[in-house]
């Protein structure tokens, strides 16, 4: 991809030189699950997220709140989350149905054992693998976190702005040499993180979010994930003859 924006610049094509920027940065992110602990500036997450408040909404509706986390906040919060989890007292989260449906199921059956097979643990260590989702709540080390919520009245097509929201974010931090990683299982500890944070009644927690530099010597951020190709998830009509 690099090649790419070497040559748009050599040839002078401001078009194909936006595109090759953009694409590089959209297939550069990647979700990061170790972080170095190099400081990330306020006024950094302040550009990212003045980006980020650009994402398209229903009606431009907005419906993203965003609780921006560091050094001593962030590590009250984790704390307390560490706690909930080891308790494993809070209701379990039924974020994707059960059972999947096959061609997700498969999918998520190759992560897991690209993820936990880099970690070293066997599928069935169930004491190792929930030490391994601990990792979430500390947000794998980064040193900012980001939890978002939105009004609970809000329906599913609001919950897709968000996630608009969140990849324009994710995005921007790229494009700045930073790094990301979505984390739903922040959603689970809803009335922790509601106590923490002191959230206004009937907000949701969407999900959480690490941000940092990825330690590049880590092999859980080596994965290499497949994605479906073009051809088995977009179905083309009306472009013959």
């Amino acid at each position: 991809m690099y090649t790419d924006i070497l040559e748009a610049v050599e040839t002078g094509s401001q078009s194909h030189l936006d595109a090759c920027i953009v694409d590089t940065v959209i297939r550069s992110r990647r979700a990061i699950r170790a972080f170095r602990p190099d400081a990330v500036s306020k006024d950094d997450i302040v550009e990212i997220l003045d980006v980020a408040r650009t994402a398209p909404s229903n009606s431009n509706t907005q419906p993203w709140n965003v609780h921006v986390l560091h050094g001593r906040a962030k590590l009250e919060l984790s704390e307390a989350l560490g706690q909930a989890h080891v308790a494993d007292d809070c209701p379990p989260l039924q974020h994707l149905p059960n059972p999947l449906p096959e061609v997700c199921r498969s999918w998520q059956e190759d992560f897991g054992a690209r993820y936990y097979g880099a970690l070293g643990i066997d599928k069935a260590d169930v004491a190792s693998r929930a030490r391994a989702t601990g990792r979430n709540f500390d947000f794998f080390g980064a040193p900012v976190g980001f939890i978002f919520t939105i009004d609970a009245r809000l329906k599913k097509y609001s919950w897709l702005d968000c996630g608009i929201f969140l990849q324009t974010l994710m995005l921007a931090a790229r494009a700045r040499g930073l790094d990301t990683c979505a984390q739903v299982s922040f959603a689970r500890y809803q009335t922790v993180i509601a106590q923490k944070l002191k959230l206004e009644p009937g907000f949701d927690v969407v999900c959480g979010m690490s941000l940092g530099y990825a330690d590049e010597n880590s092999v859980v951020n080596k994965l290499g994930l497949p994605r479906a190709t073009v051809e088995q998830f977009a179905t083309f009509l009306g472009f013959d003859g």
